[in-house]
């Protein structure tokens, strides 16, 4: 009876230990997926817009996003993860999305998000009180303040611009209708 009790206990101390390390493992392991995505998409907007490494280089930072959406007949919606990145500091704040679309239609759309922040605030708002969106937007610009060319990128906001990409390249209208971004709690 008493070998019973302690192969109980041993065992329950056991998994009560393992509890949080697998936690970790798990979280550690999502950061490096979001990491990953990062470099994979930041790879290919370089690949398809150079120009674009040059305004990253000189901004405040930058956030990616990988995004699914799904709509059904006249609802739709979907949700995403991603990373913000302050160029100064090297600080990553892993953040979420979700987004909710009305109006007809029917599929399944996968597509990546780079923001770029031209002012540390803008950066630091973002991350800190997220982001909502509410507009669609599609036009070409330049910031016209510091010469750096945001070629491809779509303003969003004051100081925040905004690369799409799906899988025929770098979109030439950026939709962010109903999209809020903020915080993942559970990774940082």
């Amino acid at each position: 009876m008493l070998k019973k009790l302690v192969v109980c206990v041993v065992g329950a101390l056991s998994l009560s230990l393992a509890g949080p390390g697998i936690a970790a493992d798990s979280v550690a392991n999502e950061k490096a997926e979001i990491r990953e995505s990062r470099d994979e998409i930041l790879g290919r907007l370089y690949k398809i817009n150079p120009s674009a490494r040059a305004a990253m280089d000189v901004a405040a930072g930058y956030a990616v996003f990988s995004n699914v959406g799904i709509k059904i007949f006249v609802a739709g919606g979907g949700t995403g993860k991603g990373i913000a990145v302050d160029n100064k500091t090297g600080k990553e704040v892993f953040m979420k999305m979700v987004e909710v679309q009305a109006g007809l239609g029917m599929g399944v759309k996968k597509f990546e998000l780079v923001f770029v922040f031209e002012t540390k605030e803008a950066l630091h708002k973002f991350i800190e009180s997220g982001w909502e969106a509410g507009a669609q937007a599609s036009l070409a610009a330049t910031d016209g303040q510091t010469g750096v060319a945001y070629q491809g990128a779509i303003p969003v906001s004051p100081g925040i611009w905004l690369y799409q990409l799906t899988s025929k390249g770098l979109a030439a209208e950026v939709t962010v209708k109903g999209t809020k971004y903020y915080r993942d709690d559970d990774l940082n």
